[in-house]
C-alpha cells in the first residue's frame, strides 16, 4: 500500500474691486468773449460840450484794444485745456499702474496657491537639508533558501542525525491522539533491518542508514524505518522498488509483534529519506481493511515522521538565510 502523509490617495483670493475713470474736475465756466467794463455813470453835461476828464493826467484811451483783449482770453482757455490733458493723462497713468499692480497681484497669488504658499517675509530660502532619499539596489534579492533543498542532497544536509533527534521524548501525539514510544535504534546495516526483498532493494540504491522507533496505542503496534541515501534520486528509486518491510522493533516494554500474521506495512519518501511503517496487533490478530484503529496508528506515525524529516530542512534553510554572506 502506499503511505499517505502531507507534501511538502487653494483658497480663493478675495477680489479687490478697481474702478476705471478719471477724476472728475470742477467744471470751469468757458467761453470766449470780452470782459464786460463796468458802466460809468457820467454826468450829463450841455449839449456841445465835453464832459469833465475822470481821471486827471491820464491820457485819453480812446476805444479798448479788443484784439489784445481777445488774444489774453484765448491764452486762458489754452492754458486750461493743457492743465485738464495734464491731468487726464495723469489719471490715466495712476488707474493703469493700479490695474498692473492688482494683476501682478493676482498671477502670484495664484501662484502660491497652485505651488504651496509663498515663502514668509523675513525667513530664508529653504534649503535642501533633508536626509536624501533612499535608494533601492536594481538588483533583485536572493529567494530564500528551499528546505527541500538541505534534505535532497548529503552534500547539504549537515545537521546531525540520531533516533532522539526524529523521535524524541517518551510519547507522539497526532490530533489528541498519545502514543506511547518504545525502543529505538539505528544502524548502518542498512539490510540487517528488513524483511523480504527490501535489503536488497535499500542496499543496490546506496541505503547508508536506518534508524527505527516503536510506538503502542490500545494494543495497536507501530514500527517505523528512516533510510537514508545520499541524494532524493536515489531514494525515489528505493521507494519505487520497494518490496518486503521494515522489521519490527520490540522492546522497552513492547513486545514481539507482526510475526506470522498479517500487518500492515507502507513506503514513502521525502527528499533523501525512505520512511517505512509496518503496523499489527500486539495479540497476533490478523489485520484486515476494516482495522481502523491500525490504519489510524500507521498514519499518524508516518505523518509525524514525514514532518519531522521537513522541520530539519526548514531548520538549516533558516539557519543558511541568516548567515553572512548568504
Amino acid at each position: 500500500m502506499s503511505f499517505g502523509g502531507p507534501q511538502p490617495g487653494g483658497e480663493q483670493q478675495g477680489q479687490q474691486g478697481y474702478g476705471y475713470g478719471y477724476p472728475q474736475q470742477p467744471q470751469q465756466p468757458y467761453g470766449y468773449g470780452y470782459p464786460q467794463q463796468p458802466q460809468q455813470p457820467y454826468p450829463q453835461q450841455p449839449f456841445g460840450q465835453q464832459p469833465a476828464d475822470p481821471f486827471p493826467g491820464a491820457q485819453p484811451t480812446g476805444t479798448p484794444d479788443w484784439g489784445a483783449l481777445a488774444e489774453a482770453s484765448e491764452a486762458r482757455g489754452k492754458r486750461r485745456r493743457w492743465l485738464l490733458i495734464g491731468g487726464a493723462a495723469v489719471a490715466a497713468l495712476a488707474v493703469g499702474a493700479v490695474v498692473a499692480t492688482a494683476i501682478v497681484t493676482t498671477n502670484r497669488n495664484n501662484e502660491q496657491a497652485k505651488n504651496g504658499g509663498a515663502t514668509p517675509t523675513g525667513s530664508a530660502a529653504p534649503t535642501d537639508t533633508a536626509s536624501p532619499a533612499p535608494t533601492f539596489s536594481s538588483v533583485a534579492p536572493p529567494p530564500p533558501p528551499n528546505p527541500m533543498d538541505f534534505i535532497s542532497d548529503a552534500r547539504k544536509d549537515k545537521a546531525p542525525l540520531s533516533p532522539e533527534g526524529l523521535y524524541p521524548g517518551k510519547k507522539l501525539t497526532m490530533n489528541k491522539r498519545p502514543y506511547q514510544k518504545g525502543a529505538t535504534s539505528s544502524t548502518t546495516d542498512c539490510a540487517a533491518v528488513t524483511q523480504g526483498g527490501l535489503g536488497a532493494v535499500l542496499k543496490s540504491n546506496g541505503c547508508t542508514r536506518v534508524i527505527r522507533a516503536t510506538y503502542v496505542k490500545d494494543g495497536v503496534a507501530v514500527t517505523v524505518g528512516v533510510a537514508v541515501f545520499p541524494t532524493d534520486d536515489q531514494a525515489l528509486k528505493a521507494k519505487k522498488q520497494a518490496s518486503g518491510g521494515i522489521a519490527p522493533l520490540a522492546g522497552a516494554g513492547v513486545k514481539d509483534f507482526c510475526h506470522a500474521t498479517v500487518c500492515l506495512r507502507r513506503t514513502n519518501s521525502i527528499g533523501r529519506y525512505v520512511y517505512l511503517t509496518q503496523a499489527g496487533f500486539l495479540n497476533g490478530k490478523k489485520v484486515t481493511t476494516g482495522d481502523r484503529a491500525v490504519f489510524q496508528a500507521s498514519d499518524d506515525v508516518g505523518t509525524f515522521t514525514f514532518n519531522q524529516i521537513y522541520a530539519r530542512g526548514r531548520a538549516q534553510a533558516s539557519a543558511a538565510a541568516g548567515a553572512p554572506g548568504e
